[in-house]
């Protein structure tokens, strides 16, 4: 980790200081994208299976979820692990179910003018689930559930394959308790081509969808970008690239906790940032070195150690520039662990999600807490916030209008249609008031 005291930057040094590993932005990393997608639009389901063999090490496969292959993949698990991920699934659902918009009322802004707002599902979601060195089940909970919450009619998942081509038990089992009826082994930027034009594979068809979903590595979060760029492409949820963390830390904190959690996320990809801040110079050494003892011992050490070369240990000058310097970057996770942390969280006006105090590990919220944990990346949280149930929803206004109601407003929109050179407009509106 990178040591840095705040206060002895200029604005600048400041900007380094925040800036996310630059291997999220070379150049080749979308050269690479463009290629494949250039490829899979004019070649289809035959580019898709080239690239996948190429980079995933195996072809395109559909694997069925029946209720057969979900009791098969649960007993392959440890009854623990089986348990577990039915309690996170129950969560996931509890908390999208809670958080669903409704319909508001209808709202009367001009007697005999009402107009109120109706939720709708989107058509198809595309869900991506990172794999590859560790499959991650737990964001096909976190993506699938509330896509069926919602209400969206179909989803279609997509998940790299394990190295030997298969694919782990526990994603079959988190399929099954989202109740998908199928599970796609196909990763990276060919899965998301795939999401984007459409492709006929040897095992079906994966028909494009209406919008993209779930994190990825950079290479994924370029594809869904570039996706989202293309006239009639789908849209995309939100930029979900290599995980980030940064930790708000007094010198009251849990030296041992801090550092666990910076390693749980240095741990997921060379890519992945961790950021500490603190006003104590004795906790950022502390912190530091309880980092080196525990990364010793684990068994992705070398991951994290490529992590930690892009990773940060400001020094500020108390706890209100610690907000402000999280703010500034932004990050996809943040954890508070101060003496007042739950003061301090009304300092905090950009991060993905926040964790406040000692107990609430990040690492609850990536798996069971509920609230999904697909959330925005590269300083995104700046303006969007996570997957949520309204995510795979679209808002529609409706309005009614009386015979008496357009009388009284059709004068009003009239005259400002004339203002802005509109005539055709303002007749539009005069015919209503002509009665």
């Amino acid at each position: 980790m990178k040591r840095i005291d705040w206060n002895q930057l200029d604005a600048a040094g400041r900007k380094a200081a925040l800036a996310r590993p630059q291997r999220r932005t070379e150049s080749f990393v979308a050269s690479v994208v463009r290629e494949i997608f250039d490829d899979v639009q004019a070649r289809g389901g035959e580019a898709v299976t080239d690239w996948a063999t190429r980079l995933d090490g195996a072809a395109p496969r559909r694997i069925e979820i029946t209720e057969a292959a979900a009791t098969k993949a649960r007993r392959d698990l440890p009854p623990a692990a089986a348990r577990a991920l039915r309690v996170a699934a129950d969560n996931v659902r509890v908390f999208h179910q809670a958080t669903k918009p409704e319909d508001t009322p209808f709202i009367e802004t001009t007697p005999g003018v009402k107009s109120k707002l109706v939720w709708r599902p989107i058509g198809s979601a595309g869900l991506y689930v990172p794999g590859g060195t560790a499959p991650l089940f737990s964001s096909l909970l976190m993506l699938a559930i509330p896509a069926g919450v919602a209400g969206v009619a179909r989803r279609v998942a997509v998940t790299p394959p394990s190295k030997d081509g298969s694919v782990h038990p526990a994603m079959i089992a988190a399929a099954a308790e989202a109740g998908l009826e199928e599970l796609w082994l196909l990763g990276g930027a060919q899965a998301i081509a795939a999401l984007t034009f459409g492709a006929e594979l040897e095992d079906g068809v994966i028909a494009p969808v209406d919008k993209l979903f779930g994190p990825g590595n950079a290479y994924v979060a370029e594809a869904k970008r570039y996706a989202a760029s293309l006239p009639g492409g789908p849209a995309q949820d939100l930029p979900a690239g290599p995980s980030e963390l940064l930790v708000i830390a007094d010198r009251d904190a849990d030296f041992e906790i801090v550092a666990a959690d910076l390693l749980s996320q240095a741990e997921h990809d060379a890519d992945a940032q961790v950021i500490l801040v603190s006003d104590s110079g004795t906790a950022l050494s502390e912190i530091m070195a309880e980092v080196e003892r525990q990364i010793e011992s684990l068994p992705r050490a070398a991951i994290a150690r490529a992590s930690l070369a892009e990773a940060r240990a400001i020094r500020v000058r108390d706890m209100a520039e610690a907000c402000a310097v999280a703010n500034l970057y932004g990050p996809e996770h943040l954890s508070i662990q101060t003496e007042e942390a739950e003061r301090l969280v009304e300092r905090i006006s950009a991060a993905g999600a926040v964790f406040v105090g000692r107990w609430a590990a990040e690492t609850l919220g990536d798996y069971a807490a509920g609230p999904s944990h697909v959330l925005p990346t590269d300083g995104a949280a700046r303006t969007l916030g996570g997957v949520v149930t309204a995510s795979f929803m679209t808002a529609m206004s409706v309005q009614t209008v009386t015979e008496q109601g357009a009388a009284a407003l059709a004068p009003v929109a009239a005259a400002l249609a004339r203002l802005e050179g509109l005539e055709a407009h303002a007749r539009a509106a005069d015919l209503r008031s002509a009665g």
